[in-house]
This record gives C-alpha cells, structure tokens and sequence, in this order.
C-alpha cells in the first residue's frame, strides 16, 4: 500500500491537524451531545414540571456557568504548574458524566440546581487545561483551524443532542425523565475516547523551585492586548446570555413542546457548519475582522428575536444566533491563546473564563429580571445594545494594534 505523501495544499488542509484534536473534538462531540440532549428541555421542564420562573432559570443556568467559570481558573493554573492537562481535562468530563442520571431523578427545582452545578463543576475543570491542551498540540499556522476543528465537533453535538431528544420525546411520550436517562450513554463515550485517544505531548518543564502556580509578575506577563480580549469577551457574554432564553422564547410564540429541542438543533447546526470555516477563515486574514463580523451578526439575532411573533421568527433569530456563536468563540479562543505566553496559556484561558463565566452569571440573571418585568423584547434589545459597546471595544484595540504597528 503506498504512503500518503503530503503536498504543499496539505499544509493547511483537515488532513494535517493532529489526531489528538480529532480525538479531542470526538469527545466534545459525545460529551455535548448528552449534555443538550438534556439542557434542550431543560428549561421548559423546570417551567412545566418545577414551577420555576425565568428569573429562577437565570439564576440558576448563571450560578452553573459562574461555577464553571471559577473552577476553571484554578484547572488553568494547575495544568500550567504540573504540566499534566490530560488528567485534569480526563477528571472534569468524568465528574460531567457522573451528573447525567441526577437530571433523571430530580424532584425539586433544588436537585436540578445540584446537577447544574456539579455539571458545571466538570467543566470548569476541563475546560481550560483542553483549550491549553489544543494550544499545545496544534501547529502555529493551524492553531485557528484546530480550535475551529475541536469547536465544530463539540456543536455538531449539541446539534445531534437535540434531534435525539425529540426522537425520544416521541417515543417515550414526553418522559422528561426517560429521555434524560438515555443521556447517560454518550457521556460515557466520551470519557473512554479520552482515556485510549488522546496523548499528551511532552513539554520540558523548567527546573524552578516550588512557587505559588500564578504570580503578580505573570499577570503582568499576559500584557494589555490579552486583557482587551479578555474585555471584550466579557462585555460580549453580557448580550449573549444563556441559551435557556432562546428555548423559552420559541416555547412563548406557541411552539409545541415535543419540538423545542428544534431551537438548539437550528443553532448548532449553524454553529457547527460556521465554526470550523470561521477558524480557518482567521488563520489566513485579520482575526478581529472576522470577530467584528461575528458581533455584528448577533446585534442582528437580537433584533430579530425582539421583534418576532411567529415561530419562523424565532428560528431566523436563532440561526442567527447560532452563526454569530461559530464567528466569535473559536475566535476568542484563538486570540487568547495568541497573545498568551505557551507557559501560562491554562492560566489565560482560566482568567478568561472566570471573567466571562461571572459576567454570565449577572447577565442571566438580568436576562431573567428583565423577561418576568418587561418581557421578552426588551430582554433582547439589550443584549443588541451590549453588543455593540463590546464592537466598539474590538475597533478600539484593532486600531490600537495598527498605530503600533505604524510607529
């Protein structure tokens, strides 16, 4: 059998991204798969089945992801201080997939906070010794494809996730509880891929006496481009609250409740098909046009989800939304791990993460104030408005970043 010989198109080709990003993104596949299997009817489930409000399903889809977001700055650090990313990234979807069945048995509105957040704890610590895992692994002139890659897959299971629970609501009857048990299975697969598929490469490590994993100086060391990202991406979380939001605007124009799921198989699938090309996209022209591109698409998602009243509505709205969600969090990834020193590139993921994750925390919660009190619209209009304060940012650094360049 003859060899496959690489030829100069190849260098940028998906046949040169490492296998470990494949791997990595098949586990994110699985993982995200099981976990919107169950957060596609999680909202509506906590409303009919709960009584929960929307400001209790902000405060509660917030404390989760703020959860996430603080767990995940001390992974960061820690993969940066032993070196060992794998194990942490192994034991954060191993915690995410021992929290499946507590969704199935929940009887209170309490229990499903407890499974939120232990879920969430899960991926606080995985979530940036992986992106620091991807860093690592991808060649330079494919670090956007590769985070666009690992991104692609993760929404293409969040895009299979929900089709299967509509499947299963037909098939069980609108079970809620059975249909969460099936999520058990893909979560498992995913461990086990990450166990057998994906090896870590050698780093050297410096001969350094013990010392705390993050200093003041290191902080230092991130400089102020990293920090405007890191602004940036905060001020942008703040429009794009959770997508719990989404589901209970389509369930409020009259969507039936076995097809509610449809709203995250409608963003994913635009997540998943723009994420990877978005990647590539960045690696070969400016990143913060494509970026800005991405923010403007989501003051557009908001308008449209503000002003719709029909079903059809909502799914423009949310393909929208799912377009501007494959233009900008790659990206963002991408841009922290550029301006990120390769030693501390968990412990930037990790403050990035933090920022946002307490910013979507007050922005769920005032998403939730704002949808009991005013209703729906207005909690869309704003997010268009903090939107373009985050593109007013972006220019602000992108025109920073050209007078350097021009002194």
């Amino acid at each position: 059998m003859n060899a496959y010989r690489s030829g100069p198109g190849d260098r940028y080709s998906l046949r040169a991204i490492p296998g470990g990003i494949w791997a990595l993104g098949l586990v994110s596949l699985f993982m995200d798969m099981s976990s919107e299997l169950i957060h596609s009817l999680l909202p509506v489930f906590m409303v009919s089945a709960l009584g929960a409000s929307a400001l209790s399903i902000g405060l509660i889809e917030g404390a989760a992801e703020a959860t996430a977001a603080i767990t995940k700055v001390f992974s960061g650090f820690l993969s940066d201080y032993l070196g060992r990313r794998k194990f942490l990234t192994g034991l954060g979807y191993g915690v995410a997939a021992l929290t499946k069945p507590l969704f199935a048995l929940a009887p209170t509105l309490t229990w499903v906070f407890t499974a939120r957040f232990a879920d969430r704890i899960g991926k606080g610590i995985r979530g940036a010794p992986r992106d620091a895992l991807i860093g690592d692994l991808a060649p330079a002139h494919l670090r956007g494809a590769c985070y666009g890659l690992r991104q692609s897959l993760d929404t293409l299971g969040a895009f299979l996730g929900p089709l299967l629970a509509i499947a299963l609501m037909v098939l069980f009857a609108h079970d809620f509880r059975a249909v969460f048990w099936v999520a058990v299975i893909p979560a498992l697969i995913a461990v086990t891929v990450l166990i057998f598929g994906v090896k870590e490469p050698e780093t050297p490590r410096a001969a350094d006496p013990a010392r705390s994993p993050i200093t003041a100086s290191d902080l230092r060391k991130l400089g102020l481009v990293y920090w405007w990202i890191v602004a940036i991406g905060a001020v942008l979380t703040f429009a794009r609250f959770s997508e719990a939001f989404l589901v209970l605007r389509a369930d409020g124009v009259g969507l039936e409740l076995a097809l509610v799921p449809l709203v995250m198989v409608v963003m994913s699938a635009v997540y998943s098909l723009s994420a990877y090309p978005a990647g590539k996209l960045s690696d070969l022209l400016n990143r913060r046009v494509v970026l800005a591109v991405g923010f403007a698409v989501l003051i557009t998602a908001d308008i449209v989800l503000a002003l719709a009243s029909e079903v059809w509505h909502v799914m423009i709205g949310v393909a929208l939304w799912g377009l501007h969600m494959g233009l900008t969090q790659s990206l963002l990834a991408t841009l922290v791990a550029d301006t990120a020193p390769p030693r501390l590139r968990g412990s930037a993921f990790g403050l990035f993460n933090l920022v946002t994750g307490i910013a979507l925390l007050a922005a769920s919660m005032i998403a939730g104030w704002l949808w009991d009190h005013y209703g729906a619209p207005v909690t869309f209009f704003t997010g268009a408005g903090f939107t373009a304060v985050a593109l007013l940012g972006l220019i602000v650094v992108e025109w920073g970043v050209l007078r350097r360049q021009n002194v």
